[in-house]
Formats: C-alpha cells, structure tokens, sequence
C-alpha cells in the first residue's frame, strides 16, 4: 500500500537525509556571541528514549540571525530582547528523526520579523520528538503543558492572550491546538500547516486540533490522503490543489526521496512562508468538494460576504464577516513554485450535440507562455464548465486556441457554439469573454486572438 511504503521511507531515508542538509540557527553573532540553537537527537539519545526535554529560541528583529535561549530566568531579569508590548509568534515543529534540526524555522522566523514586528518564540522539542511516530504522538500533550507554563509567565509580565500566534506544522498543530485547549480557546490564532493525520482524523476535538481552540484557527491542506489531515480543523481550511498531490512534487518513487516522501506535505510551510512575502494574494474560494470548484460551480464568497480569505498574516485571512463560519472548506489553484499564486480562470464551452465523445485541448496564451486544459466531451452534454490557472491576468492573454485531440474513433468534427473565459474572483466584475460559432476539425486547431482588455 502507498501509505506502508512512504511510511517506510519517511523513517529509514527521508529525515535521516535532511538531517545532514540542515545547520540549524547560526552559532555566534556579530560580536562573537554564542547563539541558541535547536536540539538534536543522537541513536544513543534515541535508543535511551530520552526524556522530553522542551527549551525555547528568541527571534526579534533586533537579533534576527541569532536566537537567544528564552527562559523564566532570561524574562525575569530582562535579559532577552522579547518585549511583551509586540505581538508573539509561537512556532511548533513536529515528528522529528533522529539527529534532524528542522531546517525550515530560521526561514519562517526571517518571513514573519520582514512582514511584522513580533517576537518569534521557537518552541524545540526535538528530543520528544524523534522516536518511533506512535511514541511521539504520546509525548505532543506533555509538550502542550509544558508550553502552557511558558504562557503562564508571560501572562504575568504584562502579554494578552489575544496577543498569541501560534504556527504548528504536521504534529505541532495539535501541539498548539492542546495549548489553545488548555486556555479554554483564548488564545488569539493558531495557523496549522498540514496538521498531521496519522492518528488524528478519528479523534475527539479534545485530542486534536479544532475551531474551538482559538479566537481563529486556519489550516493549510496539501497532503491530506498521506502524512496530512482530510478533514476540517480550523475555522477556515484551505485545501491546495484539492489538498493532496501538489504540483512539481513528483509522483514516481525512483526520484529523491524528498519528493517522493514529503514534497506534499511540506509544500503548506513553503506556501505560507511566500506567502508572508505579501508578492501576490493566495485566495481560497469556498465550496463543498473539489470536484464542485473544478468544475467552476463556485466561484463566489457570499458566505464571507464577498470578502474572499487568503493566506497569510492579515487578521482572520481578511474575513470581515462576524462571527466567522467554522470548518469552511477553501479551495485555490497553486504553480510548482515560489510565489505559487496564479490567476484562476473559468473556461465555459457550449457545443451542439455530438454523435460520438471527443477531446478538446484549450490553449491560454501570452507572449511567452501558455496554460493547456484537456476537456472530454460526451454525447450526453453540451455545457463545461472546468477551472484552470494562468500566470497572468485574464486581461494580458492574446489567444485562446483549441485542437480536436481525439482519436479516429472520435468526433471528427466539432461544432462550439460558444467558448467563454472569465477570471475570478475579480472585483471588477467584468464580462466574460466569449466567441461564438465555429468549428474544430480532428487534428487541426482552431485560434483568435484577443485585443489586450487591461483596465486601471
């Protein structure tokens, strides 16, 4: 079965591997000063099942590159740069291998000191982290108190509750989603990247992280048939490319084992961390099923009252609406690579009745790229409606082409009564583009070229 065989990978090669490609956070500043850094787990550690040990890094943008150890003592005698008059992100790593560092917390922490001034607190748990994936998921509550302590203190040097973010990727979702339990919901956010699944899809809400452990919760999805949860855990979810296989990871097991073992589940951290970056918007449009939004059934956001959410920092994802749904399932588009945001468009084609099926390849193109999109046609319809994305805005394509792809046993010739482009969500409401009446031969491809519609 994929899950035993990925699984598998994940514990002899996967993190083994990206052990030896982390460093961790720097050791020495400027001055010479030694830096904090994350914990790592020897096999001796490992085969003694070390006793969880929880220590906490400091991040702010007066020492961006070198993390202090953050402590009771350190608060108590001012010696760290936290100050408890700015916002505090709390970031959550999860299930760890032996002697691996998660080489992704200085990035993130660097993303959210450049889009904000806040005190990043890296909570490492890298010794109770590293052992066997059941053993670990024993250990996430433990941690959860551990880091409620931690709170407590704050709470006494003047921090609100409110005041909290907390970003847990995989397994340190739940962490953060025991703490917010533990603070019966008061805590201010909680963003979840790919909360882990294994072991969480069937537990109680007490046991795994829920809309209820935070003023807000939202949810990155991008591997939820693997290492990933399938179902609803915030008040809104995002579910990239329908949550599971995300492009530009690789499906074959003969390529590297990153991106065969964990390039979907951790695409939700890459995502998020561009994100940060603020270069583009990554909107999510509401809708039952993924099915429903490729096939352009929804394409607004009333629920939100027309205010669309979108990943990031901006306070609710942008939701005005209050009180805000809960367990919302949203769904958007995203490109292979960094900033991942692309403008969705929703093609529309109307053909006359057909004696046999067919398949029609649509062609998006600008000057030097182009988007395809196959449809397959059958007898029994002749409306389509499909969802697909382009680099650009709907307004800077030049042509739409289509080609009869279909075999010799398909419909030779097809007869479009109309074929129609139109870019969502778009507040400008504009029309869609259409051209009507045509025909498209087998193995001949049919093109018009559109007049740049680009308005200010």
């Amino acid at each position: 079965m994929p899950w035993t065989h990925r699984t598998v990978l994940l514990c002899v090669w996967f993190i083994y591997i990206t052990s030896s490609l982390v460093a961790g956070l720097q050791e020495t500043d400027e001055d010479g000063h030694r830096c904090a850094e994350l914990n790592s787990t020897t096999w001796t550690q490992y085969r003694q099942r070390t006793k969880l040990q929880v220590q906490y890094l400091l991040l702010t943008r007066q020492n961006p590159d070198c993390a202090q150890r953050f402590n009771q003592e350190s608060l108590a005698k001012r010696k760290s740069f936290f100050n408890e008059s700015r916002p505090t992100k709390v970031v959550i790593h999860g299930y760890r291998a032996v002697g691996s560092k998660p080489s992704w917390v200085t990035k993130l922490a660097e993303a959210l000191l450049r889009a904000q001034d806040v005190n990043v607190v890296v909570v490492d748990w890298v010794y109770g982290a590293s052992f066997a994936y059941n053993l670990v998921v024993e250990n996430y509550k433990e941690v959860a108190l551990q880091i409620s302590v931690l709170i407590n203190q704050l709470q006494t040097h003047g921090c609100e509750l409110e005041s909290f973010h907390f970003i847990g990727v995989s397994l340190g979702a739940h962490v953060a989603g025991f703490v917010g339990t533990l603070f019966e919901g008061r805590i201010g956010r909680i963003t979840a990247l790919d909360p882990a699944g294994p072991m969480f899809k069937g537990a109680d809400t007490y046991d795994r992280l829920d809309p209820s452990d935070a003023m807000f919760v939202d949810a990155i999805h991008t591997d939820s048939d693997y290492f990933g949860i399938s179902i609803p855990v915030g008040h809104v979810d995002f579910f990239l490319n329908g949550g599971k296989d995300q492009t530009g990871c690789t499906r074959s097991r003969f390529a590297s084992m990153y991106g065969y073992v964990i390039c979907d589940h951790m695409r939700a951290l890459h995502v998020y961390m561009s994100a940060l970056n603020g270069s583009c918007p990554l909107v999510g449009i509401p809708c039952p099923t993924y099915d429903d939004f490729l096939e352009g059934q929804c394409m607004s956001c009333d629920v939100f009252q027309g205010t669309c959410p979108v990943i990031g920092l901006s306070k609710n994802s942008g939701i005005t609406v209050s009180p805000i749904p809960r367990e919302k399932r949203l769904f958007l588009l995203t490109t292979s690579s960094p900033p991942f945001c692309a403008h969705h468009i929703l093609l529309m084609l109307e053909v006359f009745p057909l004696d046999k099926s067919a398949e029609l390849e649509v062609t998006l193109r600008t000057e030097d790229q182009e988007t395809k999109q196959t449809l397959r046609l059958h007898t029994g319809t002749t409306v389509y409606r499909k969802v697909m994305i382009h680099h650009v805005a709907l307004c800077k394509i030049n042509t739409i082409s289509l080609k009869n792809t279909g075999a010799f046993y398909r419909q030779g010739e097809i007869h479009v009564k109309s074929v129609c482009v139109s870019e969502f969500p778009s507040a400008r409401h504009e029309e869609p583009i259409c051209v009507n009446h045509f025909y498209v031969r087998r193995r001949t491809a049919w093109s018009h070229d559109f007049v740049n519609v680009c308005g200010f």
